[in-house]
């Protein structure tokens, strides 16, 4: 019987091992190797063992960990607004009666919902300033505001990043705070505990391992954002550079000047900040009363 259970993870493991082990250990193989052309470019390329000179270069290129402190100055302010609005609405769902809760899961999950890239080009539409409707919405007012320039295009991005991951957040927290016994907070309202203390005292706390896990998996997504800052570059290509993110200074590298194996080596060095940057804040943080 455990043989027949355990045989439905199989199709899991294979994907993993297929889409994650086997890039990984792919790129670590790529990264020690160097390809160079003779002839002036023009030449047949030749491919050689070059150790640990790609990962050297990595940790010596400037413009990429530009790209890495630009990304973590952007999570420091983003992740946790998303995190605190993500608690709240939970906290709000939860406060009312399961009838009424029913009927606003949905359509706040339903951002999260639509794929990534139709939701960027939605939000393409509504930030420009020729065709979409916020820019003479703010004129209205009399706010200039320039979604694609310098100083608003992380807002710009933020935005989406909150709009298309909050109602996940706030599913996973909601779920959460639903399975806490009921007589919990029957108790601290029979001693005397308002709506907000019985909110901010026990069922925070209670919430504290989901909360830690929806952080680690934003922090993980946002130090790895692609697409958005991608498609925003097709409006606005002198406001986001080639390598305004580390993925894209990868992608950049790898795709339009045809260095793989130095790709695969500033590929490696991302994943392992992302995993000392996700490991710190769990170790730091994962500490539930219960």
């Amino acid at each position: 019987m455990a043989l027949k259970g355990a045989s439905f993870t199989v199709p899991f493991f294979l994907g993993f091992a297929l889409f994650t082990i086997a890039p990984i250990v792919i790129a670590l193989k790529e990264s020690l190797y160097t390809q160079r052309s003779s002839g002036l470019g023009f030449g047949e390329k030749t491919v050689s063992f070059s150790g640990l000179d790609n990962f050297v270069r990595g940790f010596e290129d400037g413009r990429f960990w530009l790209s890495m402190g630009r990304v973590a100055l952007f999570a420091l302010f983003a992740i946790p607004v998303v995190m605190l609005l993500s608690l709240v609405m939970a906290l709000l769902l939860d406060a009312v009666s399961h009838r009424l809760a029913g009927r606003f899961r949905l359509p706040l999950l339903i951002p999260h919902m639509i794929p990534g890239i139709v939701a960027i080009l939605v939000w393409i539409y509504l930030y420009s300033p020729s065709v979409g409707p916020l820019t003479p919405f703010f004129g209205f007012f009399g706010i200039h505001a320039d979604f694609y320039s310098g100083s608003m295009i992380w807002i710009s991005i933020g935005n989406l990043m909150a709009w298309s991951g909050i109602g996940f957040n706030m599913l996973i927290v909601y779920s959460a705070l639903q399975s806490v016994p009921r007589e919990i907070f029957d108790s601290a309202r029979v001693d005397g505990a308002s709506e907000l203390r019985i909110a901010w005292s026990i069922k925070v706390p209670l919430v504290r391992r989901s909360l830690v896990l929806i952080t680690v998996l934003t922090i993980i997504g946002t130090l790895q954002i692609f697409s958005d800052p991608m498609l925003f570059r097709t409006m606005t290509p002198e406001t986001v550079t080639r390598d305004f993110t580390p993925i894209m200074a990868i992608y950049d590298w790898a795709f339009q000047q045809g260095e793989f194996n130095y790709a695969a080596a500033l590929s490696v060095i991302l994943a392992a900040v992302v995993g000392i940057a996700s490991a710190v804040f769990y170790r730091l943080t994962n500490k539930a009363p219960v």
